[in-house]
This record gives structure tokens, sequence and C-alpha cells, in this order.
């Protein structure tokens, strides 16, 4: 049984073509994780089959009666709701349900006895369908839910308004998930998810009866929770069936034998061309020569196989500072309550420590307040000399207007148009990306233009809050490649060990500091 159907689907955006005669079908049981570097228009593709943009060509069908949730990238909630009042929002159409069986009763007192037996029916069709679907447990099953992502931790009275973007995404996943819908769409749901966070998801996902589309360059969460691959590459969409590391070893046989086949007709084509041309101005062999131009002709040329454009990230190093990088003495973060009790620690130049722990305890916090964005709430931070720090933050908080190329060369106005462009493409990014606004750029290749600027900079000392958030999967490696050969000294947090175990110097829990029951 198909529940989805795209059929010969083409899409461009900003004169960039992102899909081109794309075809495929969502199975029942299927667990699809659609996979491709960053802009190949992997987003773009769920957009399209969610109906949120309709494609220039082809068409989108959901036979059958399905219930589609779709958690995207660009999700937003309502200031001065609760995250419990918006939890029971996937609930709406029960409450709906309860109202309607409210009002009926409240009328029966003054209905004629014809009427009355009416409502006595439909009451009972409703009160068995709400019994039926969990109606009065549901505060149980949103609290079950919300505490498996970490949302109890937060506090279910909370305003999210006062939330991180990470808690944000926590409450919009935790929703969904609620809704229990027929099909799930899931993009990068892991971005803001901690590890204990990420094991829950990976069982919901591996006991999920229904199907789903997953996007996410997390390869380790992929390979337990996905059976079908679909990779979009040059506008392309092909089918594997198996995990992640099953489409590795599938795509490269494909892509060999693309490059062979390649071969092979070039090879042709040259010894066609080259008998033509010998044999076309003689009388005695014209005739093959006119045979051999025909087939020529006829002949549908391979196109060569596009190599994908991989990063190459490097940090410039700047002058060696002072033994001591950062000394934090009695250190309590927070803004109007303390996140912890007070803590002591130093950074000493050339390590390189990653920051764990569950979301809202303070990780982005202890950043900032290192960097002296933020007042610590006692105690102090002291930085040693000689320091040239650089910082990447997890998002934009505005909307950015400016094209990747004027964005970098806003912070470095000395450089040449050439000089912006070819760092620009050392990160991974085209021409088109480079010209083309930020914030219609992915969030793969938004990082890419940080994370350039970043790497113009002579810096002795990263602070990286996230920083492989939206990255794809060769972009990572490049990065991971570019930390461990960087000889100065890293503070990071992430909630991937596999991108730091290997390289860090130690790890710092801030589960260890928190104030709070986790």
């Amino acid at each position: 049984m198909s529940y989805l159907n795209v059929t010969n689907v083409s899409h461009s955006f900003g004169g960039r073509q992102i899909l081109e005669d794309v075809s495929f079908k969502l199975l029942r049981g299927e667990h699809v994780g659609l996979v491709g570097a960053n802009g190949e228009g992997k987003s773009t593709f769920l957009n399209i089959v969610t109906g949120h943009l309709m494609p220039d060509e082809g068409k989108v069908e959901w036979p059958g009666r399905v219930t589609v949730g779709y958690l995207d990238q660009q999700s937003t909630l309502q200031a001065g709701t609760t995250i419990r009042e918006v939890l029971r929002t996937a609930f709406d159409q029960m409450y709906a349900e309860e109202q309607q069986m409210l009002e009926l009763y409240d009328k029966m007192a003054e209905a004629s006895p014809e009427e009355l037996d009416k409502m006595m029916i439909t009451v009972g069709e409703i009160q068995s369908e709400l019994e039926h679907s969990g109606f009065y447990s549901l505060d149980a099953k949103i609290e079950e839910v919300a505490n498996g992502l970490g949302l109890g931790d937060i506090g279910l009275d909370r305003d999210v308004a006062d939330l991180s973007g990470g808690q944000r995404s926590k409450v919009l996943l935790t929703k969904l998930l609620l809704q229990d819908p027929s099909i799930l769409l899931l993009d990068e749901p892991t971005n803001y998810l901690d590890e204990e966070h990420i094991e829950w998801l990976t069982k919901f996902l591996q006991n999920y009866e229904n199907s789903f589309i997953l996007i996410s360059h997390d390869v380790a969460f992929m390979n337990k929770v996905v059976n079908v691959i679909y990779h979009l590459e040059n506008c392309n969409l092909t089918r594997y069936t198996g995990d992640y590391d099953k489409f590795l070893e599938l795509s490269a046989i494909y892509k060999a034998q693309q490059n062979s086949a390649y071969e092979r007709q070039q090879q042709e084509v040259a010894q066609l061309e080259d008998f033509i041309a010998r044999n076309k101005a003689r009388i005695s062999t014209t005739g093959r020569a006119k045979s051999r131009q025909k087939k020529l002709d006829k002949m549908e040329i391979i196109e060569k196989p596009r190599e994908k454009i991989k990063p190459n990230f490097k940090f410039k190093e700047a002058r060696t500072p002072s033994r001591f990088i950062v000394e934090a003495k009695d250190l309590v973060l927070g803004y109007d309550t303390p996140l912890t009790r007070p803590v002591s620690f130093s950074l000493e130049r050339g390590q390189k420590i990653a920051i764990k722990g569950v979301n809202g305890l303070g990780k982005t916090t202890l950043l900032k307040t290192i960097l002296g964005q933020i007042k610590p709430l006692a105690g102090k931070v002291e930085l040693g000399e000689f320091l040239a720090p650089g910082y990447f933050e997890q998002e934009e908080r505005t909307k950015n207007e400016n094209t990747a190329l004027e964005e970098v060369w806003s912070e470095y106005p000395g450089m040449t148009n050439y000089e912006i462009r070819a760092a620009l493409a050392a990160c991974g990014l085209t021409n088109e990306h480079i010209t083309s606004k930020v914030f219609v750029l992915s969030g793969g290749e938004a990082a890419k233009v940080r994370l350039c600027k970043l790497m113009l900079k002579e810096v002795n000392w990263l602070v990286l809050d996230e920083p492989t958030n939206h990255l794809d999967v060769d972009a990572k490696e490049e990065l991971k490649k570019a930390l461990k050969e960087f000889k100065g000294s890293v503070l990071l947090v992430s909630h991937e060990p596999e991108f730091y175990e290997d390289w860090v110097t130690s790890v710092m829990n801030i589960e260890d500091w928190t104030t709070k029951v986790i």
C-alpha cells in the first residue's frame, strides 16, 4: 500500500534547479531516510509533499485517509502560552468533541423525546470514541512523552517565549509525536536533543508502526531507525534498500558503474569520430563513414558524473596566548535565577574541552558568560592574555538579507571579490550559494557561511556552540579534521559524542553543576 505518490516533480528556486523529474513512493511500514548534501533540496522536497510549496511540474498525491505530521526547521510557537498548553493543542479535535458532548448535555433539559433519543445516541458515540482514544488519560500521556524528550526538566508551565531555540524545537517535536499521525515527516529532529533524548526518540521511531520520512545528518541515529534511503543529488532522487551504511556501500558501486559506462562510451565516441574523420573523404569508405555518423547521431550520450563539492576547512592560527585561557572562580550561571551551583574550573593553552549535558542547564549561557556577553550571577571569570577568540553561535537571530558574498565582505572589506569567493568555495559553497541571500540558504549552507567568516579570522581559541547542527556528513568530517589539526584551544558544546570523542582532551558535564533535578 502506498501512502504517498510523487510523480515527475520538477522545481526551481531563484533560477536554480532543485528537483528535476523526481518520482517517489512511500510504502506502508517504510522508515525512510532522505539524505544528500547541504542545499540539495531535502527540505524543499518535504515542503512540496506537504503542500507548503507548489512544484513547477508534476503531481503529489496522498491516496486514502492519512494524517501527516510535519516538523520542519522553521516551525514557530506563539508567545504567551505555556509548554503544557501547546502540547494540549495536539488533541484539539478531541477537546472539540468533548465540548460538543457537553453542549448536547446542556440542551437535553429542553429537548423533545425524539430529540433526546438522537442526542443520547450522539453523546454515546462521542463518549465511546473519546474513551477509545485515551482522552481521559491525556495529561499522563503528555507528561510521559514530554519527560522522554526532556521537557519535564524545563517545566511544563514555562512560557514558550522564555525558551531557547533548542527547547522550542523540543516542544514542537513532542507535540508532533503526541498527535500520532499516520505519517511523520521529520527535518533534523535531533539537532537540539542531547544523548539521552536522542536515545528516547530512537526507540520511539524503531517501534513506530506507521511510515516516516526523516532528514538527518546524524549517521548513528539514522542507521538505527531507517530501512530505506532516498538519496537526493544533482536534482535526482535514487532509492536504496537498507540503512545508511548499506546506502554508502551500494551508492559507491552505482557511481563506479556510472563512471565506467561514461569512460567506455567516451572511448567509443572517440573511435567513431576518428574513423569518420579519416574515411569520409575517401570514395571507397565514405559509406562506412556515413554509417558510423548515423550510429554516433543516434547514441544517447551519458553525462559525466558530477562530483559533489566537498568543503575544505582550516582555521588560521594567531600568536600563542598565555598559559591559562580561562579561569573561573565560584562561578554561578543564570539570568534571573541560578542555573548552577558555584563552580571553579580552568582552560589551559592547547586544551580542547567538550561540554555536554541535557538542554536548558546553561551550556550556551556558560559560553556567553565566559566571553563576557552575559554577566555571571556570582563569582568571576578571568581571561588570559593575548587571546584571539573565535565564536560560532548556534543560529542567526535575525533575517539576514545579505548575500553570502556581502555577509563575508562586510566583515573583511580589505579582501578582494575573488578572495571572498575562493574562501566561500573552500567551504563547499557554489556560485549559486555565494550570490544567494543568507536567509534563503539551507541551515547547513548558512552554517558554512558563518564558518567561512570564522576561518578568515586569526584565532588561538575557538568557542563553538553546536557547530555540527545542519551540517552534512562530509562537512562534519571535514570540520572534525580541522579541529584536530588546530593547535589552539577549543571549548565545544555538542550533543554528538561521535563527533568529539576521539580528539578532545576532556569532557565537562554541566549536569554535575546544575541546581535542577534531572
